[in-house]
């Protein structure tokens, strides 16, 4: 560490800093709420929030959590709010810089959902974002935060990020890898980071990480923009994978420099424009952002696919404009644009249109969203009806009190005082819906999945 840090730091402010406990962050959804909506809740339940200077969404925030922590409060579990550590926002915010906007980009390394979701929010849902996650175990926990955050452009994919760039040769505009890393920059969150470390691994997983920056350039179209982070310090796995990429594709290869990013962004600046950033520099953790952009086209890995049957069939017309039309009438919701509906068995499904090009080419393990199961009678809608394609004015609502919404986040059926119905209906707290349940009788059969139900200690 002493060896790579710059003239300007010293090692005393370091490990001062390495000692500290992080400061809690958050990140507003801007898929369900603005940012000044959020500062008027923050301010009635007394939260301290101060910006964060590169992510106009992102906030430190101090709240007192000895009754409730941020995690089980009504707004985080409405998907409002991210708890996200502040520095891990910076990536997001440089591969969407000033008015960047993009209809199809790549998160090659996307559990837990931090930035994906980050993502989704800049798209504001339109075009299409592939969020992909070798760790089988980690895309429930990608998915259900998706699903809590109201994520419908997203495509799920569970590989070796090594393959996309034989598999997609230049179908994004945009690519994320926030690459796996020996986490020296994550000590002041978790005091036994470096527990395992070694020289040795740190130069194993520049291996893979070189692997990972290649396929990435594969993938991005001519023009593209491709951020390369780290959640690490050393010049292994940082500048020298940057370096090898530019060794590799030459003049196909350019860095551009983050220190437009924010202000005080130079304190962090490498002679190459990427952030390299020690935890005493903006009291964060400690992590490596790097803008890229690919000037031309270079010559794909070839492969050989099997993809075997793809399972859905494209809605008609026709179809889809019934599922359209009921969907209207009985939630009052309609279908966006710029989505089209595809069918497997019952099942009822809307992807994102420009997902289609990509469908011949890979197989994804989770597409758009499922929205219902057809049945004798029409349709049984699905959660994610509720958290992304409502947005709160429509007709078909019940209300609850807060009571009945802790009752409701617990995973059990609601009694509405003085209220009855028939069929499904918009479940909501406040001016947020928080799901869909259906009438029987008096009582609002609870529809809310699994991976999102919490037990206890509840706002």
């Amino acid at each position: 560490m002493e060896k790579i840090l710059p003239s300007t730091l010293n090692m005393e402010d370091f490990i001062a800093a390495c000692q500290r406990p992080l400061r809690k962050s958050i990140r507003v959804n801007t898929l369900k709420i603005s940012i000044d909506d959020f500062l008027l809740r923050a301010a009635d339940k007394n939260w301290q929030l101060e910006p964060v200077p590169w992510c106009d969404e992102g906030f430190w925030i101090e709240a007192d959590e000895s009754v409730v922590p941020l995690g089980n409060t009504a707004e985080h579990m409405g998907g409002l709010f991210y708890i996200q550590e502040a520095s891990s926002m910076m990536p997001v915010s440089a591969l969407f810089q000033a008015d960047d906007s993009y209809t199809s980009v790549l998160d090659m390394a996307a559990a837990p959902g931090s930035k994906t979701t980050q993502i989704a929010a800049r798209m504001d849902n339109q075009g299409v974002l592939v969020a992909n996650e070798f760790s089988s175990s980690r895309v429930k926990v990608l998915h259900a935060n998706i699903e809590r955050c109201g994520v419908r452009n997203a495509a799920l994919s569970n590989y070796d990020g090594r393959v996309f760039g034989g598999w997609l040769p230049e179908q994004f505009e945009a690519v994320l890898i926030d690459a796996p890393c020996s986490g020296e920059g994550t000590v002041r969150k978790d005091a036994d980071a470096m527990k395992n470390w070694s020289k040795e691994s740190v130069i194993s997983i520049a291996e893979t990480q070189k692997d990972l920056i290649e396929s990435a350039f594969h993938a991005l179209k001519p023009g593209g923009v491709m951020v390369y982070s780290t959640c690490t310090l050393s010049r292994e796995e940082n500048q020298e994978v940057c370096h090898h990429l530019k060794a590799k594709f030459g003049e196909l290869v350019e860095f551009e420099s983050l220190k437009s990013l924010f202000p005080q962004a130079e304190n962090a600046l490498t002679e190459e424009g990427f952030l390299h950033i020690f935890p005493q520099v903006y009291d964060c953790e400690g992590f490596f952002v790097a803008r890229i952009r690919k000037l031309g086209s270079a010559p794909a890995p070839e492969v050989k696919k099997r993809l075997g049957k793809f399972p859905f069939v494209k809605a008609s017309n026709k179809v889809q404009q019934e599922i359209a039309n009921q969907l209207k009438q009985t939630l009052d919701v309609s279908l966006p644009n710029d989505c089209s509906v595809w069918l497997r068995d019952n099942d009822v499904w809307l992807f994102p249109s420009a997902l289609e090009p990509m469908l011949s080419e890979f197989k994804f393990s989770r597409m758009g969203i499922k929205i219902a199961e057809a049945h004798k009678k029409g349709y049984r809608w699905q959660h994610q009806v509720a958290t992304a394609l409502s947005n709160g004015s429509e007709k078909n609502c019940v209300v609850l009190s807060i009571d009945e919404a802790r009752e409701w986040f617990m995973g059990r059926d609601v009694r509405p005082s003085d209220q009855s119905g028939q069929g499904e209906v918009l479940v909501k707290f406040g001016n947020d819906v928080i799901g869909l349940g259906k009438w029987v009788g008096n009582r609002v059969k609870n529809g809310l999945p699994r991976e999102l139900v919490r037990d206890k200690n509840l706002f």
